[in-house]
């Protein structure tokens, strides 16, 4: 769920993983890893998210529509 909201949110701003990755201050890798490996975000990693895309920490993790 988290990694097709992710994409979601990346092409509602047109961002590649390498814009989103200095935009939002998180590795290449770990954005790499939550897309390709299914891998799911720390604590820290929620929050830029939240920051950056001004949604909530619910909807990043598929628990809320808004």
């Amino acid at each position: 769920m988290f990694k097709k909201i992710l994409i979601n949110l990346m092409n509602e701003k047109q961002l590649t993983q390498k814009q989103l990755s200095l935009y939002a201050d998180i590795p290449a890798t770990t954005i790499s890893g939550w897309l390709n490996a299914g891998r799911l975000p720390d604590y820290n990693a929620l929050i830029k998210l939240k920051i950056f895309f001004n949604v909530s920490v619910d909807y990043l993790l598929g628990l809320s529509d808004y």
